[in-house]
């Protein structure tokens, strides 16, 4: 039986307070991916760009087809440690870019037509979501201060959206390992929809807001309402936005970076 492919429409836009844009963007019919840079001078921007492109590498292996369920696990985390190794190896060549780094939020597809799975790699604060029915829900789990204090019940819900520590990140690639990333593998029903974003999206808009987006049917005009709510919401960071719908469209062996790393 064929297998499945991600049918992905996307766009990264520059914040309205931003002057560049910091996030990254892969699109594979295998793998997608964001990343959400951070440092100063060019750091975010080298950072998001190093992830995403040092990620591609798996594209070919992915074309392929014939990759061993039980090793996507060892690819991914492989990968992940090579990532955060080249971003280690550019900075320490640059004094500029000492203390770059980025989040990375990447799913890949593989399995038969019959019975597909999407494995989550997650580092840091870009967001995963599943649109299943009517029913959303975030599979990624924020690496971040507030999360913990969330998790701890230190903070509500309520008081999260306005507190300062929002977007200290617990968790990212600096190059400076070791990491401790989440991999979780999901079940994939055939009416599934996907969403990538940088928090530039989920810091921006609520939760029922990203769901409205997502249950737009036409992905560009998904996109497209998803970008707007964030630009009406003031977007104080850059938005990068991936929908992705599983079916067997397209060139198998396409592969487009998007943002920064364009």
């Amino acid at each position: 039986m064929t297998a499945s492919s991600f049918a992905t429409t996307a766009r990264s836009v520059v914040g309205l307070v931003r002057s560049g844009n910091e996030d990254s963007a892969l699109l594979h019919p295998n793998l997608i991916a964001v990343a959400d840079g951070m440092g100063g001078h060019a750091g975010g921007e080298v950072a998001s760009s190093i992830a995403v492109k040092t990620l591609s590498h798996l594209a070919p292996i992915l074309e392929k087809g014939n990759i061993d369920p039980d090793s996507i696990e060892d690819l991914l985390l492989n990968t992940l440690q090579d990532v955060d190794s080249e971003i280690g190896r550019v900075a320490s060549e640059n004094i500029d870019l000492t203390g770059m780094g980025t989040t990375l939020s990447a799913l890949m597809l593989y399995g038969p037509g019959n019975d597909p799975k999407v494995a989550l790699l997650h580092v840091g604060d870009s967001r995963c979501y599943r649109l299943r029915g009517t029913t959303l829900t975030q599979l990624s789990h924020d690496h971040t201060v507030l999360q913990e204090l969330l998790d701890q019940g230190s903070v509500t819900p309520e008081e999260a959206h306005e507190h300062p520590q929002r977007s200290f990140l617990t968790q990212a690639l600096m190059g400076e390992g070791p990491l401790a990333p989440v991999l979780m593998v999901y079940e994939v029903k055939p009416n599934d929809r996907f969403l990538l974003c940088s928090d530039g999206l989920s810091s921006a808009i609520s939760e029922k807001e990203i769901k409205a987006g997502l249950k737009i049917s036409d992905r560009e005009n998904a996109v497209r309402h998803l970008i707007d709510a964030a630009y009406a919401a003031g977007a104080p960071d850059n938005v990068t936005v991936l929908v992705a719908d599983i079916g067997q469209l397209g060139d198998p062996t396409s592969l487009i970076f998007m943002g920064s790393a364009a």
